[in-house]
């Protein structure tokens, strides 16, 4: 019996190693500087939202078993917003009302981007972006960003995304890119 849960640990220390990196890749500053996300739990949300849609976006793409990583990863994400309520001090109570918000939250941000990402036009994601996570010129900077990510990521195998330390372009290079 013991013996499973060390088989479901080995399996899942993969994904969480990569949960891990995707959230701290969220959580650097140019993200909140130069593309104009706010400094909040909902702006912080915004951005592991924004990354973790073009991870799951090319796990999608990839053959078996990336479609089971997919799941633990989105799991990896719920548990860490879960637990994110709970040390904000969150009651159990309001605990779960709070993950269905941000569940529904959650796939609308991810149907939007993959809608705008793939749309004909080309301020679309840009656009999406602005009503879902940043302001002004900063939409425009984490659109070219998601872009050069998904670009990035495309040419990524299954091995390569769960290993790899930086799965994403730095913001900061893209935004001189875009000045110049």
């Amino acid at each position: 019996m013991f013996g499973l849960f060390g088989k479901r640990e080995a399996r899942l220390a993969p994904v969480n190693a990569l949960f891990a990196r995707v959230a701290e890749a969220s959580r650097r500053p140019a993200f909140y500087i130069e593309g104009g996300i706010p400094d909040t739990f909902e702006g912080r949300f915004e951005s592991l939202t924004l990354h973790t849609f073009l991870v799951l976006r090319r796990l999608r793409e990839l053959p078996a078993p990336a479609a089971d990583l997919a799941q633990d990863f989105v799991d990896a994400c719920f548990a860490y917003l879960e637990l994110g309520f709970r040390n904000g001090g969150i009651s159990d109570i309001a605990v779960p009302k709070r993950m269905k918000k941000i569940a529904q939250s959650f796939f609308g941000r991810i149907k939007a981007y993959e809608a705008a990402l793939v749309s004909a036009e080309p301020e679309a994601l840009t656009e999406a972006l602005r009503r879902n996570a940043s302001q002004g010129e900063g939409a425009a900077i984490l659109a070219d960003y998601m872009r050069q990510a998904q670009v990035r990521l495309s040419s990524r195998a299954l091995d390569a995304i769960l290993s790899e330390p930086e799965l994403f372009p730095a913001l900061a290079q893209l935004e001189q890119s875009h000045v110049a």
